[in-house]
């Protein structure tokens, strides 16, 4: 059989993504560093320590992402790090961010930075968290900071990482650090303040770097009804539009939408130049919901990666590209992964959704880059170590590292700019059947 080949544009963006709290170790200014302390808040008791030792050491897997031949990374800045007390900056916290920023353009690797990925500083939790209106002056003086230190080092970046995540998991389910205040009124006005602190930083950024791109990575799971009924389907189309709709919606015009209120937010109208997807699985709601959001039973017949996180569904990474067409703006994925210690899944896992966004290029979707989550395992928040999502694979206790097979996979792929029948042989021919049948039309002799 000839070789079939699937070709990504030449200006493709392969790259991969980290975030700062769960591979630089030792933020001891973070709320998360507290929340480890205390006693049942992380599976098995563990905790992040050194995490990747990324503060010391992220030249080395930028070594490792350079030779898979990754252009671009997404990575982002530890709010605690740079700000450890209100108005206190530490420089050398600052030069560290430098060196690093600087360690990737030297590699030929774009930097996409994330202003805010999860983690707060202590002090900040102190003073309401997200609930606080002050938090959006605190945020924009930050933004502020890192714009005239690192900006002309940053064409890319993000405000703020998968903020309906960051809504629901503290604010509703309280797995992650809880705040003060909690239930639906505080997931409400949290949602607020989290689109004024985009739209702040938004302009911050384009008055210093008017040619920067600025965007949200959005959390987009493909939702569908336990039951298919009436109520089942008219839950979802409720809890798609407000998860998964509304915070672009908003973005769009700067008004406030139902259940967030009314009123016109300065700054916030067309305040992004890319959508971020970052997408995983697919999830079951029932109606009502009855304590649980969401129903993680997946079905017999379903792939599930480690520690039940979630059923791998490539094709619903097309449905998320496609749920965004309607906006009109460049598409990056800037995450998507699963955990998988023994790399059984994700060789196939990277071949199937790559070949999804392939599938979208072709239809002249605008998806202009992929960051596979992640480089490197790392300290995967309330669940500890016991995910492994990473290309590479981490020894915590001597902080090696070792090339999973889906990383050399990954590597020819970022390489070649292109996923093969040959490369699916090799790593994942189960997947030849279906993906690579017969004289493919677009074989090449």
């Amino acid at each position: 059989m000839a070789k079939a080949t699937m070709t990504f544009p030449p200006d493709f963006r392969w790259g991969t993504a980290t975030a700062a709290y769960q591979v630089e170790g030792n933020n001891t200014n973070s709320d998360w560093y507290l929340w480890e302390q205390e006693e049942g808040r992380i599976l098995e008791g563990d905790k992040s320590g050194l995490a990747s030792d990324w503060w010391q050491n992220a030249e080395a897997d930028l070594d490792a992402a350079a030779a898979m031949g990754n252009n671009a990374h997404r990575l982002s800045l530890e709010w605690s790090r740079i700000e450890p007390e209100p108005s206190v900056f530490d420089n050398d916290a600052l030069a560290r961010y430098r060196r690093i920023l600087q360690a990737m353009h030297d590699r030929g690797i774009e930097p996409m930075v994330t202003l805010h990925h999860f983690s707060n500083p202590i002090w900040l939790t102190e003073k309401g968290d997200f609930n606080s209106r002050l938090v959006v002056d605190y945020f924009q003086r930050f933004t502020a900071k890192v714009v005239e230190t690192l900006g002309d080092l940053i064409p890319k970046w993000v405000t703020i990482n998968e903020p309906m995540v960051y809504v629901v998991i503290r604010y509703l389910v309280g797995s992650f650090p809880a705040p003060q205040q909690m239930g639906l009124a505080a997931a409400v006005q949290a949602t607020r303040n989290l689109l004024r602190c985009h739209a702040a930083a938004y302009q911050t950024i384009k008055a210093r770097y008017p040619q920067a791109e600025v965007g949200v990575a959005k959390n987009t799971p493909i939702l569908l009804p336990k039951s298919n009924n009436f109520l089942g389907r008219w839950w979802v189309k409720r809890a798609n539009w407000v998860y998964n709709e509304v915070w672009w919606e908003m973005l769009v015009d700067g008004r406030f939408r139902w259940p967030f209120g009314r009123g016109q937010v300065e700054g916030l109208a067309g305040s992004f130049d890319f959508i971020g997807v970052n997408y995983y699985t697919r999830l079951y709601l029932k109606f009502p919901p009855r304590g649980k959001l969401w129903e993680d039973d997946w079905g017999p017949d379903a792939v599930v990666s480690d520690g039940n996180y979630g059923e791998v569904y490539p094709q619903g990474l097309f449905q998320a590209i496609k749920a965004v067409l309607k906006y009109d703006k460049p598409i990056y994925i800037t995450e998507n992964g699963l955990p998988d210690k023994d790399d059984r899944l994700r060789p196939s896992f990277l071949i199937t959704h790559l070949r999804e966004i392939w599938r979208a290029i072709s239809f002249c979707y605008p998806v202009m880059g992929y960051y596979h989550w992640s480089l490197v395992d790392n300290f995967e928040w309330d669940r500890g170590w016991t995910q492994r999502f990473g290309l590479i694979e981490l020894n915590t206790e001597t902080q090696e590292r070792k090339l999973r097979q889906s990383g050399q996979l990954y590597g020819e792929i970022c390489r070649s700019g292109s996923i093969s029948s040959d490369m699916a042989q090799r790593y994942a021919p189960e997947l030849i059947k279906t993906l690579f049948p017969g004289e493919s039309p677009l074989a090449k002799s």
